[in-house]
């Protein structure tokens, strides 16, 4: 597990690679499965639990995990992906 996030760290951070996120497909996720649970504010209040982008990673995994969605790694990293450019801007 700790190599995938690392894996999933340099591939993002670096925008290339067979695990680059698809921004526009992590977005379309997040519409469609994330926003059942919680709005916006999840992600811009001021103590928010995700403070790294391998925090946002396993965030992501964990909603995944318990909505039972059965999303395939691209998907998680899509989504975090989206969800990283659009409110967190972690590098």
């Amino acid at each position: 597990m700790k190599a995938r996030l690392t894996t999933f760290t340099l591939l993002f951070a670096m925008g290339t690679g067979a695990n680059a996120a698809d921004i526009a497909a992590g977005k379309e996720l997040v519409h469609e499965n994330c926003h059942s649970c919680h709005g916006h504010e999840v992600y811009t209040r001021p103590d928010r639990k995700v403070k790294t982008l391998a925090g946002l990673h396993k965030q992501v995994q964990r909603c995944e995990l318990a909505l039972g969605l059965r999303w395939f790694d691209q998907q998680i990293d899509d989504a975090s992906g989206y969800l990283n450019e659009k409110y967190y801007k972690f590098k």
